[in-house]
């Protein structure tokens, strides 16, 4: 007589069992894409930089001999700005530092500049 409406235990037993397999599957995932997305960042602005190089180079037929006045061995910031001769709008202030007029470290990876070719190379 009665019209029951529902789902049993099983039912609902099952659909938390499938979340909880989703769930182990996506959360590697999210990490793993957190730190691809770091590394694609570090080279769209390894790229701008070599962009910068070489539209430093097509302007003045020759290599910019540094590629900013930022301070040796301190980290980039708004008053300390990586890259400034190179790229437009001011250059780059975080995530990076300068150690030296030729030799950057990157949020991942350590980089070199040489000014006699104009090549910013990733250290091996």
């Amino acid at each position: 007589m009665y019209n029951k409406k529902g789902f049993t235990l099983i039912e609902l037993v099952m659909v938390i069992i499938i979340l909880g397999i989703l769930a182990a599957v996506a959360i590697p995932r999210y990490y793993d894409l957190r730190q691809q997305a770091r590394e694609a960042a570090e080279k769209g602005q390894v790229g701008g930089v070599r962009t910068g190089i070489h539209t430093y180079y097509a302007n003045h037929t020759s290599w910019p001999t540094i590629l900013d006045n930022a301070t040796d061995g301190t980290a980039c910031n708004v008053t300390n700005r990586c890259f400034t001769e190179v790229l437009g709008q001011g250059g780059i202030t975080s995530d990076w530092r300068r150690i030296n007029s030729t030799a950057y470290q990157g949020p991942l990876t350590n980089y070199t500049y040489n000014s006699t070719d104009g090549s910013f190379l990733e250290e091996e």
